[in-house]
């Protein structure tokens, strides 16, 4: 079976016609709505970004899932990603278990550097140490998760003599993937360490990735962690409409002007619709098109990887909330059948 849901960054809108905080009110109100109707027609994991940038309202993501845990009842709950490098692990781990106890056992932790760095001058750390840091914070996440009273040093947060650290999870162990994008040491580390791999996929071909998942399951054996425990997830843009063709047409505008205005940020090219259709073809990594024919992309994109436990939609690229609630009904009642059944 592969798991199937949706990975949001609370985009919070725009209505030029509603102040900041009555805007970002109703697409918090909707978000809550969807990850509810997401339960209802049965996805299986719904995950909420961590960002600081106006467009987003997913700065606090446990305090999001945790009013959605109280609207929920079988759904799992999960940061995507939480970024570690610049979070106090206690409170991570102090807030994610919160989230389990308030969910019945459902909270999950995705921990990753991620995509954007505004959280390091807001929060006080340098940028040139970048990997030094999570990986210290890693360790002691993974400290933390196994032992209810620590002590531990390090070189970025103070130390820590016999302190206890509640509340403890329902889950033992508390889920934690890792949140990937393409470097070596990442997949590696997540193998050594015996961690779920989350793949975050936003372009090119998701069989690329072949080289550096066999990478992690070469060091996930090298340590001897149990085969049948392994489990990778892809994090990938997608839409499902009826036609395909319809879901191009949907998705595509929003796709071009979020991802023009985030290459003038990054100095990117412009999009182009050719390289859009790229993605959106046989090959190539994006989710977007009929029931029927995403199922099918997906089992390739298992296939390609040698087998994958979780897929995971991105779709806060100006999609309307009408949109997203009946792309949502199409994953449970359509897509997910056909994805089950194939891999039964």
């Amino acid at each position: 079976m592969i798991e199937i849901g949706i990975d949001s960054f609370a985009a919070s809108g725009l209505d030029t016609n509603a102040g900041d905080a009555v805007h970002s009110q109703r697409s918090m109100g909707q978000l809550l709505d969807r990850i509810a109707y997401a339960d209802e027609v049965g996805l299986n994991v719904f995950g909420i970004g961590e960002h600081y940038r106006k467009e987003f309202l997913d700065s606090a993501p446990a305090t999001i899932l945790a009013a959605a845990a109280a609207r929920t009842k079988n759904i799992r709950l999960t940061s995507a990603v939480s970024v570690l490098s610049t979070a106090d692990p206690v409170r991570v781990f102090q807030n994610f278990a919160s989230l389990d106890l308030i969910s019945n056992g459902r909270a999950e932790i995705v921990v990753g550097r991620g995509s954007s760095i505004e959280s390091f001058p807001l929060f006080g750390f340098d940028l040139n140490d970048y990997d030094a840091i999570f990986a210290e914070k890693l360790e002691l996440l993974l400290h933390i998760r196994a032992n209810e009273v620590v002590t531990w040093s390090g070189q970025y947060r103070p130390a820590l003599n016999q302190q206890p650290i509640y509340p403890r999870p329902i889950q033992n162990p508390l889920p934690i993937w890792l949140g990937v994008g393409g470097t070596p040491q990442s997949f590696w580390r997540a193998g050594v360490l015996g961690l779920p791999l989350m793949i975050a996929v936003i372009g090119g071909e998701t069989r690329r990735f072949r080289p550096l998942v066999d990478l992690y399951r070469r060091g996930w054996a090298e340590a001897g962690h149990p085969a049948d425990q392994m489990r990778i997830g892809l994090h990938e843009l997608g839409y499902v409409a009826e036609t395909t063709e319809e879901a191009i047409e949907t998705y595509y505008p929003g796709y071009k002007e979020t991802f023009t205005k985030l290459g003038k940020e990054r100095g990117f090219p412009p999009v182009t619709r050719a390289a859009f259709d790229a993605q959106v073809g046989h090959h190539g990594a994006f989710l977007v098109g009929s029931p029927e024919d995403v199922a099918a992309k997906i089992l390739r994109h298992s296939e390609a990887l040698g087998g994958v436990s979780r897929v995971t939609f991105q779709m806060d690229i100006g999609l309307s909330h009408h949109h997203m609630m009946q792309a949502y009904e199409l994953i449970g009642r359509k897509l997910m059948p056909l994805v089950n059944k194939a891999t039964a």
